[in-house]
């Protein structure tokens, strides 16, 4: 093996690939309302505690471009106290295998569960964790989506204090029998998304934008162990990726399309999605609109209507973006109807509110 920098070279070179791709369909983000737990979760790997009882499981996982139907089942439940964010996620699989066991590899080529979350949901310094079936963590931090050319990734961070378990339902490894699947639990504490010391980031009655991916890979067996199976000319079949909230595109890492878990500290709420996550998610459909345009013509597009030919609206109300380009890039501002705010979206993706 070569040397860590030039491993995580390798690892950037490739999720780079796939973080430019980007989709134009609709997308509307699943929402899920976490309650407030005051029993004690053991980390174990099962759904005895009487709190996952009172919690809801997800709808089942799609496939990532919204296409077609996933092989197997995948449903995730959620729970939240001052201290942790609690999830249980249940995978059906006739195959449970693994076989990477270190800390921070790359955990995707094996199947694997993925958590991908933003608190302050601005696409902006978010945290990526995958598992596999032995339980092997690679968590790590992203400051921008990869579609950023100066985006910084930092491998190395952990969450600190992270627990999590995963009992299988069969037997691990074993290909002459068949298998029902595999449950993750997980513990992740609040402190691990702090920006400071003494910040209080516990997201009581508030949403962060949070989407689940599982990776699923054909596989074949080669003197009794597990393999990702390859095609006839030696390159490994693609894939299969089940989400909780559809991307569109192959392509995990468009937070603006997570879902919304809502943190409540009643029993029983119903959330919406505020109309002005809305207007950003049109901000967002103009800013991958002006990345085709650079893509195409190598300059950005000075107009609104160079970049799109309908006119704009949310929950009935017209939207009036006005373009503006300056020598850094372009700004897309946008005056919500609903709050009065100035929302601005400029090249890099993020957005400003005033």
């Amino acid at each position: 093996m070569g040397s860590k920098f030039q491993w995580l070279t390798v690892i950037l070179a490739f999720l780079s690939i796939m973080g430019y791709s980007q989709s134009n369909k609709t997308i509307t983000p699943k929402t899920y309302v976490a309650t407030k737990t005051s029993d004690i979760i053991v980390i174990d790997g099962e759904e005895s505690d009487v709190s996952w009882n009172k919690a809801d499981w997800t709808d089942l996982f799609e496939d990532i471009e919204n296409n077609e139907k996933p092989k197997y089942a995948t449903q995730v439940k959620m729970l939240w106290d001052d201290t942790n964010f609690y999830i249980l996620a249940k995978m059906e699989e006739p195959h449970v295998w693994a076989n990477l066991k270190q800390r921070d590899t790359i955990i995707f080529y094996n199947n694997d569960f993925e958590v991908f979350i933003d608190p302050d949901s601005d696409t902006f310094n978010y945290y990526e964790l995958e598992i596999n079936a032995l339980n092997t963590a690679w968590d790590l931090f992203l400051s921008k989506p990869y579609r950023e050319n100066d985006n910084v990734v930092l491998n190395d961070w952990n969450i600190p204090g992270l627990k999590s378990a995963v009992k299988i339902n069969g037997t691990l490894n074993n290909p002459n029998d068949i298998d029902q699947g595999w449950v993750l639990e997980m513990a992740i504490p609040w402190a691990s998304y702090r920006k400071s010391n003494n910040e209080n980031n516990v997201p009581e009655d508030k949403f962060w934008r949070v989407n689940f991916s599982r990776v699923n890979w054909q596989h074949t067996v080669k003197n009794g162990s597990y393999m990702r199976k390859k095609d006839a000319d030696g390159k490994f079949l693609p894939e299969y990726n089940w989400v909780w909230s559809p991307m569109g595109v192959i392509n995990m890492h468009e937070p603006e399309k997570w879902g919304y878990v809502y943190f409540s500290s009643k029993e029983k709420e119903i959330f919406t999605i505020p109309q002005e996550e809305k207007v950003r998610w049109e901000l967002y459909n103009l800013y991958r609109a002006q990345k085709e345009y650079y893509q195409k013509h190598k300059t950005w597009a000075k107009s609104l209507t160079s970049l799109t030919k309908e006119t704009i609206s949310v929950d009935g109300k017209i939207l009036k973006p006005i373009v503006e380009n300056h020598s850094a890039g372009y700004n897309i501002t946008i005056k919500s109807p609903f709050s009065n705010k100035t929302l601005i979206i400029k090249q890099d993706g993020q957005i400003i509110s005033n």
